[in-house]
């Protein structure tokens, strides 16, 4: 088989994994944590076999998505650290920009975050730790990394901008979690108490020499 013909078995490859893909997030929207794969090997129209032969598993499958789903909302959440604002505006913006994407598609975050609530008999549910995990602990090494860029944290710089990276994304997490199950207050208050939470240090804090700013 030459070059050109293994080129087009791989995009033909990587474009039915992308229409696999659509089909399990339409599936996501509609059922959430409770999604099997029995309802969206249906829903691609295909064989449950053909669809562990792209994935594996569920769990192959589960983290796909949840690749997807990050990096949309990982670049959902550089657009707003960099848009042209004031500090405290951007802090905000970045807060409600993580609230907006979980608020928006909450079947979407409960079967990423709380997947073993659709454990059934015949289509185990995931394993919240090991699935979840990964998922903020990529988040918080990219915040990490903004940080670094943008703050002068002073000589412990790299090693302090990991703690606030995990910190703040555990923060947003934990804070985001508990307000999307009970709604106690409005999107706005809530990512108002937040900023004012993080305000103190960072408001202390100057730019990194050289950096795009913060």
């Amino acid at each position: 088989m030459d070059t050109t013909q293994r080129a087009e078995q791989q995009r033909s490859a990587d474009r039915r994994r992308r229409e696999l893909l659509e089909a399990a997030d339409r599936v996501v929207l509609r059922d959430g944590p409770q999604a099997s794969m029995n309802a969206i090997a249906a829903e691609a129209g295909i064989t449950k076999p053909i669809l562990y032969r792209h994935f594996g598993d569920k769990g192959g499958l589960y983290a796909a998505l949840a690749q997807r789903h990050t990096d949309a909302l990982l670049a959902s959440l550089r657009a707003a650290l960099d848009a042209p604002a004031e500090r405290r505006e951007r802090v905000e913006s970045t807060l409600d920009t993580y609230l907006a994407a979980i608020e928006s598609r909450p079947q979407v975050y409960r079967f990423l975050m709380h997947p073993a609530e659709g454990g059934q008999p015949t289509d185990q549910g995931f394993d919240v730790g090991k699935h979840s995990a990964p998922l903020l602990r990529r988040m918080g090494e990219e915040l990490a990394q903004v940080i670094e860029e943008r703050v002068d944290l002073g000589p412990d710089s790299p090693r302090l901008a990991r703690v606030w990276g995990h910190g703040i994304v555990g923060m947003m997490h934990a804070a985001g979690d508990w307000w999307l199950g009970e709604r106690p207050c409005s999107r706005a208050e809530l990512v108002r108490s937040l900023a004012d939470l993080l305000w103190g240090r960072l408001a202390a804090a100057g730019d990194r020499v050289g950096g795009p700013g913060f």
